[in-house]
């Protein structure tokens, strides 16, 4: 059995549930100014996994809004739901374990001067259901 899980496709689906004023999302398209806020989920590479049964996977969050004020809440609203209501969880396709931020909630230089982004980079540490 493999230790992998999409951990996009989990996140994206309980952050849909979790957040349902905000697009969800794991890539950005030309429509953003027009679906904010928005919350993007995307593995980077790195992490790790035992070859068994556990995964450490590394997620960025980055929260888009049309403020900072708005932007810098959104993405605590995240930090916290992702550390306290996600920790433990099991979904249909993943049971989480430790979810520990790597970064903290911050803003991030984004190219587009209309709107904000906050990220914060995550270890999660997950096993598919099995």
């Amino acid at each position: 059995m493999t230790a992998i899980v999409d951990i996009e496709l989990e996140l994206i689906t309980l952050a849909t549930a979790r957040f349902p004023l905000a697009v969800v999302r794991d890539e950005l398209d030309n429509r953003l100014l027009q679906e904010l806020p928005t919350i993007q989920i995307v593995q980077i590479p790195g992490g790790e996994d035992d070859g068994l049964l556990l995964g450490r996977m590394l997620v960025d969050v980055n929260v888009y809004a049309a403020t900072r004020a708005d932007a810098i809440s959104l993405a605590r609203d995240v930090h916290d739901w992702l550390t306290g209501q996600v920790r433990g969880s099991v979904t249909q396709g993943a049971v989480f374990g430790r979810v520990a931020a790597l970064t903290l909630p911050a803003p991030r230089d984004y190219e587009n001067t209309a709107l904000r982004r906050v990220g914060t980079t995550y270890e999660i540490y997950c096993h598919p259901v099995s």
